[in-house]
C-alpha cells in the first residue's frame, strides 16, 4: 500500500515537473501590434494525440505517447479514410505581470468544431464536435472571442478538442488550415474596430474607383467604337474591379468554407492571372504593335498552369509559388521588351501608359526597400494597405490619363480637319464667285476671259509643281534624319575622346613628359580633323536638303552627279524604311568616276533622280507584297533590288535607275510621261512626278526614256549633254 502511494506521488511529481518544464510564458512583447493577438497555434510546447477519447481535458492525465505537434502543423496526413480529423492538443501557458488584471481572451480561426478547456473546465465551444449526440457542425471562421481575466501568474493548462474535415476540392487540404487559436490582447476590440473600418473603407474606395473607371471606359467605347484600344482598357479595369470585389468578399469573416474556396479559386487565381495577362496585351495594342500568335499562346498557357497550380498539395506548394513568380517575371519581361522596342516611336498619350507602368513597378520596389530597412513596417497593416492601394491604382489611373490625353488629341485632329473643311468651303465659295464673274465677263469680253483662264491654268500648274516638290521633300525627311545621325554620332564620339586626351596631355605636361604630350596633341589634331570631316558631311546633308526645298534659281553650276545620285539613293531608301520597318531591298551602284562635274541645275536634276529612285523602291515593294500574298510553295523567293549607275559615252552622260519589280505593261508605256497619269492607287500618286521629270530633263537639253519588261523590272535612263 505504501509502495502504491509512493508510485502515485512520484508520477504526479514527474507530471508536475514536466508541466513546469513545458510552460510557455506569455507577455505583451509577444503581441502582434497590427492585430493585438498572440498566435498560440504557432508556439512550441504543444503536445498532440489523435482520437476521440473523452476526459483528455483534465489536468492530471498520463500524456505518455503524446507527440509534439503545433496546431498550425496539423495537415491532411492525420485524416482517416473519410477525410475526418479528430484530435486533442494540450499546452501549459502562464501570463506574466504585463497581462494580469487586463482584458484578455481567446479567438478561433478555422472551419472546424473546437472545444477549448482551461484547467479542465470548458471555456468555449465553437461548432459541434458531435460528442453530445447532435450532428457535427463546423465553425464558420467568424470573429467570436471569449473573454478571460487572469489575476494571478499561476500556469494554466489549455486543452483543445478538434474535429475537422478535409476540403472536397483538390488537393484536399484541411479546411482552413492555420493557427486555430489566438490569445487576444487588452486593446483587441479597439484595434479590430479601427482596422476593420480602415480596411473596409479603403477596399471599398478601391472598388468604387475601379468600377467607375470601368463604367466610364465602356461608355466611351460605346460612343467611340473606332477607338479599339478602349476595348482592352475596359476589359482590364473590369477584371480588376471583379478581382477587388472578390478579395473583399473572400476576406469577410463568418462565410461558409465552400463560398470562401469559390472566391479564392475565381478571384485570386483566375481573375488575377487574367489581369496580369491583359497588361502586356494592352501595352501591345496601345503601342500600335501586332499581337504575336505565339505570345498569345504562351500567355494562355501561363494562365492555365497558374490556375492548375492551386491544386498542388501543400507539401509541394513551393513549386506552385515558384511557378507563379516565374510567370509574373516573364510577363514583366514581355512588358519591358515592348516598352524598350517601342521607345523611339512613343508619342503623346502613349507616355501616360509608360508612366503608369513604371510608377506601379517602382512602387513595389520602393515598398520592398522600405520594408527591408524599417522592419516594423513589415507587420504594419496600414503601411501594406496604403502601398498595395498605390500599386493597384497607379496603372488604372494612368489609363484614365491616357484616355483623356487621347481624346484631347482626337479633338485636336477633328478641329484641324474642321478648319480645313471650312477653309475648303471658303475656297470653293470664292472660286464659285470668281467663276460667276468670269462667266458674266465671258459674254462681253471673250478675249479677256480666255487670258484670265490661261493665267489660272498657269497658277494651278505652279501650285501642282510646288505640291510635287513638297511631297518629294517629305519623303526625303525621314531618310535625312537617319543619314545626319551618323556624322553627328562621329562628332560626339571624337569630341568626347578629345576631351579625355586633353586631360591626359595636361597630366603629361605637368609630369614634364613633353614627348608624350605632343603625341597626344597629334591624336587630338587627328580627332579634330575627323570632327571637321563629319561636320562638313552633316553640313552637306543639310545644305542638300535646303537646296532641295528651295525654289530653283535655274542657274547651272558644276555638280558631282555621282555624289548626287548616291546621296539620294540612300535618302530614298531610309525614307521608305521609316514608313515601313519590314521593308528591305538590295542597293547597287556603279558610278563612272571619269565623269567629274557637269553643269546642271542640281536642285532640278536631284528632284528627277529622287523621283525615279522612289518609283523604283515603290515597284519592288509592291512586288514583295504580291509575292507574300501568293503561295510560297509555287513562287520562287524574291529578292528586291534597286541599282543606280552612271556612264559617260562621248559627250553624253547617262544616269540609269533600274529595279527588278513587276515592270510596266506595254500598253501604257507611252502614257507614263503624260501629266496626271499614274499606275499607283488613289492617294499614293499624283501622276505629275514623271511628267515634271520629263520636262526638267528636256529643259536641260537631255532625254528621259524607259526600258521595261513585265514581271522582270524597269530601267529609266537620263541622257545629259556635257558640252
Amino acid at each position: 500500500m505504501k509502495f502504491l502511494k509512493f508510485t502515485v506521488i512520484f508520477i504526479l511529481a514527474v507530471q508536475f515537473c514536466q508541466a513546469q518544464d513545458t510552460t510557455i510564458v506569455l507577455s505583451t512583447s509577444m503581441i502582434d501590434k497590427s492585430y493585438n493577438v498572440i498566435n498560440l497555434g504557432d508556439l512550441n510546447g504543444w503536445i498532440f494525440k489523435q482520437g476521440n477519447d473523452t476526459g483528455l481535458e483534465r489536468i492530471s492525465i498520463d500524456t505518455t505517447g503524446w507527440k509534439k505537434l503545433k496546431p498550425s502543423e496539423l495537415s491532411s496526413k492525420y485524416a482517416d479514410k473519410n477525410g475526418r480529423i479528430e484530435c486533442w492538443f494540450r499546452i501549459n501557458i502562464q501570463l506574466d505581470s504585463s497581462l494580469l488584471n487586463k482584458q484578455t481572451g481567446f479567438d478561433f480561426m478555422n472551419w472546424a468544431a473546437i472545444e477549448l478547456y482551461m484547467d479542465g473546465k470548458v471555456v468555449a465551444i465553437r461548432g459541434n464536435t458531435g460528442e453530445n449526440g447532435k450532428p457535427f457542425r463546423e465553425y464558420n471562421n467568424d470573429i467570436d472571442p471569449v473573454i478571460v481575466y487572469s489575476q494571478t501568474s499561476t500556469p494554466h493548462l489549455l486543452a483543445i478538442h478538434f474535429v475537422g474535415y478535409l476540403s472536397p476540392i483538390p488537393p484536399h487540404q484541411l479546411k482552413g488550415r492555420g493557427s486555430m487559436l489566438y490569445l487576444i490582447g487588452p486593446n483587441y476590440f479597439t484595434i479590430q474596430s479601427e482596422l476593420t473600418k480602415f480596411t473596409v473603407g479603403l477596399n471599398y474606395l478601391l472598388l468604387s474607383v475601379c468600377v467607375l473607371l470601368s463604367l466610364l471606359f465602356w461608355l466611351l467605347l460605346f460612343q467611340n467604337k473606332q477607338e479599339k484600344n478602349l476595348i482592352w482598357i475596359s476589359m482590364f479595369t473590369t477584371v480588376l474591379a471583379f478581382l477587388i470585389y472578390i478579395i473583399i468578399a473572400e476576406s469577410r469573416t463568418g462565410i461558409p468554407y465552400m463560398q470562401f474556396e469559390i472566391y479564392r479559386l475565381t478571384g485570386i487565381f483566375l481573375f488575377m492571372a487574367l489581369m496580369f495577362i491583359l497588361i502586356p496585351l494592352l501595352l501591345i495594342k496601345v503601342f500600335n504593335r501586332k499581337i504575336n500568335k505565339k505570345l498569345l499562346l504562351l500567355l494562355i498557357i501561363l494562365m492555365v498552369l497558374n490556375f492548375l497550380s492551386i491544386f498542388i498539395p501543400q507539401s509541394n506548394r513551393f513549386i506552385s509559388i515558384n511557378f507563379i513568380t516565374i510567370s509574373v517575371g516573364l510577363i514583366l519581361i514581355i512588358c519591358l521588351y515592348y516598352l524598350i522596342t517601342s521607345w523611339k516611336s512613343l508619342k503623346g498619350a502613349q507616355w501616360a501608359i509608360v508612366f503608369g507602368l513604371v510608377l506601379s513597378i517602382s512602387s513595389l520596389l520602393i515598398m520592398f526597400i522600405i520594408e527591408s530597412i524599417f522592419k516594423e513596417l513589415t507587420n504594419s497593416i496600414y503601411f501594406s494597405s496604403f502601398s498595395s492601394s498605390f500599386f493597384i491604382l497607379s496603372f488604372p489611373l494612368s489609363l484614365l490619363a491616357y484616355v483623356s490625353m487621347r481624346f484631347k488629341e482626337i479633338i485636336k485632329e477633328v478641329r484641324v480637319n474642321a478648319n480645313k473643311v471650312v477653309e475648303l468651303s471658303e475656297e470653293k465659295k470664292v472660286h464659285a464667285e470668281n467663276q460667276q464673274k468670269i462667266l458674266q465677263e465671258e459674254v462681253n469680253k471673250q478675249t479677256a476671259a480666255l487670258r484670265n483662264t490661261l493665267d489660272n491654268l498657269q497658277s494651278t500648274q505652279k501650285q501642282l509643281i510646288q505640291s510635287e516638290k513638297m511631297a518629294s521633300l517629305g519623303e526625303l525627311t525621314a531618310g535625312i534624319a537617319h543619314e545626319i545621325q551618323n556624322p553627328l554620332n562621329f562628332v560626339n564620339n571624337f569630341s568626347e575622346v578629345s576631351n579625355e586626351l586633353i586631360d591626359e596631355m595636361k597630366e603629361e605636361f605637368q609630369k614634364g613628359n613633353n614627348k608624350d604630350a605632343f603625341e597626344i596633341a597629334d591624336d587630338i589634331k587627328l580627332n579634330l580633323e575627323k570632327i571637321n570631316h563629319h561636320g562638313k558631311r552633316a553640313d552637306a546633308i543639310v545644305k542638300g536638303m535646303l537646296q532641295h526645298s528651295r525654289t530653283s534659281s535655274g542657274v547651272k553650276e558644276p555638280t558631282d552627279i555621282n555624289a548626287l545620285a548616291d546621296e539620294y539613293l540612300r535618302l530614298s531608301y531610309h525614307g521608305l524604311r521609316a514608313k515601313d520597318k519590314s521593308f528591305n531591298a538590295t542597293m547597287k551602284t556603279d558610278f563612272d568616276e571619269s565623269i567629274g562635274k557637269i553643269n546642271v541645275v542640281p536642285q532640278e536634276i536631284g528632284r528627277v533622280i529622287l523621283n525615279l529612285i522612289n518609283n523604283a523602291f515603290y515597284a519592288v515593294s509592291a512586288k514583295v507584297k504580291t509575292q507574300h500574298a501568293a503561295s510560297h510553295d509555287r513562287v520562287k523567293v524574291y529578292e528586291p533590288m534597286v541599282s543606280v549607275s552612271t556612264k559617260r559615252i562621248g559627250n553624253v552622260v547617262e544616269i540609269q535607275v533600274a529595279d527588278n519589280g513587276n515592270g510596266i505593261p506595254q500598253k501604257i508605256v507611252d502614257k507614263i510621261f503624260q501629266p496626271f497619269f499614274t499606275t499607283k492607287p488613289t492617294g499614293e500618286g499624283t501622276g505629275l512626278g514623271l511628267s515634271l521629270s520629263y520636262d526638267i530633263i528636256k529643259a536641260h537639253g537631255g532625254e528621259l526614256k524607259v526600258e521595261t519588261k513585265e514581271t522582270e523590272g524597269s530601267t529609266f535612263i537620263i541622257s545629259l549633254s556635257i558640252v
